[in-house]
């Protein structure tokens, strides 16, 4: 069909994607200091373009940690209003020796946009704002009103936007939410998420001795912080991916069977799977349960890293007084993170050696959600997708979280359609991480689409 937004789109492509680049080049790594300033830049950088985009009482507000991006347009009486969400900072680039082009240069190859950041989220955030751009440009006002609210600390937890909602209500209603930071199924397939894995994330500290120690002297009566935290780590989760947490799955809700039958549908082949995406010699995880229900639908406990003792060139033979482990827990509905935070502490608590003493330390913590299909706004970005791609819109989960789409269900009560552009080997937080240039053109042409459909 034809898309009233493809001329805009056509006619301006070059300056789009210049645009999306000058962007990119801005390094707001937002967990390291060092970029306090790029931060800085990058919420000046989406504060300028939605004013250019002719958005209203735009505004950078100032957080505990790193500032939060506000405007509005509201001049479209009995149409809905729509809260775009996005967010600006970007993971750190390292390793760099593994990025064939530097991460903040942002560079065209093989049909991709190559820089840290394209994908997750500046990529497709920047989407939002030219589509409103392109609304403008098609009908001198967009169709619906709109609400933006762009933050600076999605990677390092979201703290200052998780309190920033509850206490603006008011300013922040709407009708329903849009974030575009999730990937579609494959290459062409249009995809709305449905469904997001929940996420504790936890710092353990392990002390024992008070100061290292000489191995020679006390090995074999003094107890080592690296080991204890270590075999504390492998009490957590056996050999066959079952999480020994006591409780932990008592609050598991299993997807409806319609639901598990129509993930059967979906092209996948699991040694492409392995061998593409995931690279090692073989999938680990619980028995009986596929990619999807494993990678969707259940809880799961990761380490990420860990730190303590001598691990510098040459030999040291100390008895480590002190490591970390930084961990996770993914959740599914219908767990509660309280609960679960308990039942961990209550498991380090029974399950820490003597002379070891564990402190879990809890960094974040935001709950799954799921969002009913059948909502209309839902079933309308269903239709604007399927129409710019021209194949029908599949309803996936996600394994990743985004604790914002639950903020926005438990204090504004509106559900959030993910419509989302990266695709699964995008590399995200990872060296090489790109943004295919099509999507991001399709993707302005989606959502001015559903603007439209949305106000029909």
């Amino acid at each position: 069909m034809a898309l009233s937004a493809q001329p805009f789109v056509d006619q301006n492509r070059q300056r789009l994607l210049d645009e999306l680049f000058e962007f990119l080049r801005i390094p707001s790594v937002s967990t390291l200091p060092e970029h306090r300033g790029d931060i800085q830049r990058a919420a000046d950088f989406v504060a300028s373009g939605l004013k250019n985009v002719g958005l209203e009482n735009v505004a950078i507000l100032p957080t505990g940690g790193h500032p939060l991006v506000y405007a509005d347009w509201l001049h479209a009486p009995g149409k809905p209003t729509v809260l775009c969400y996005g967010h600006y900072d970007v993971q750190p680039p390292d390793p760099l020796e593994l990025w064939v082009t530097k991460p903040f240069e942002p560079t065209l190859r093989d049909g991709s946009i190559y820089a840290r950041g394209s994908a997750d989220d500046k990529g497709q955030m920047y989407i939002h704002l030219k589509a409103v751009e392109a609304l403008r440009s098609l009908h001198g006002r967009p169709p619906v009103n709109l609400k933006f609210l762009i933050e600076g600390e999605e990677e390092v937890g979201g703290k200052s936007i998780a309190q920033f909602v509850p206490e603006n209500k008011a300013k922040l209603a709407a009708d329903v939410a849009l974030v575009s930071d999730t990937a579609m199924y494959q290459p062409n397939m249009p995809t709305l998420c449905i469904g997001l894995r929940g996420l504790i994330y936890m710092e353990w500290e392990a002390t024992g001795p008070a100061r290292d120690l000489h191995s020679g002297l006390y090995g074999g009566a003094a107890p080592s912080a690296v080991f204890g935290l270590v075999e504390l780590l492998g009490k957590a989760k056996n050999a066959g991916g079952v999480i020994q947490i006591p409780g932990l799955y008592d609050d598991v809700k299993e997807p409806a069977p319609a639901e598990v039958a129509s993930w059967k549908r979906l092209p996948f082949d699991e040694k492409e799977y392995l061998a593409k995406e995931v690279g090692s010699t073989a999938l680990t995880g619980e028995a009986g349960y596929s990619v999807f229900h494993r990678t969707w639908a259940r809880p799961t406990f990761e380490v990420h890293g860990l730190a303590g003792g001598f691990t510098g060139a040459g030999a040291k033979t100390v008895i480590p007084a002190k490591a970390t482990a930084k961990v996770s827990i993914r959740l599914v509905p219908d767990q509660n993170p309280d609960t679960v935070i308990r039942q961990v502490r209550d498991f380090v608590k029974a399950n820490t050696q003597a002379g070891i003493q564990v402190e879990a330390r809890v960094l974040s913590a935001a709950p799954a959600t799921m969002v009913n299909p059948d909502h209309r706004a839902i079933r309308v970005a269903a239709e604007a997708f399927s129409e710019v791609f021209g194949q029908p819109t599949v309803f996936i989960r996600s394994g990743g979280s985004i604790p914002i789409v639950g903020d926005f269900a438990r204090h504004l009560g509106i559900p959030t359609v993910m419509m989302g552009f990266g695709l699964p080997d995008d590399g995200l937080h990872s060296p090489n991480e790109k943004f295919c240039l099509d999507n991001y053109y399709k993707g302005i042409l989606a959502v001015t689409h559903f603007f439209e459909k949305l106000a029909a």
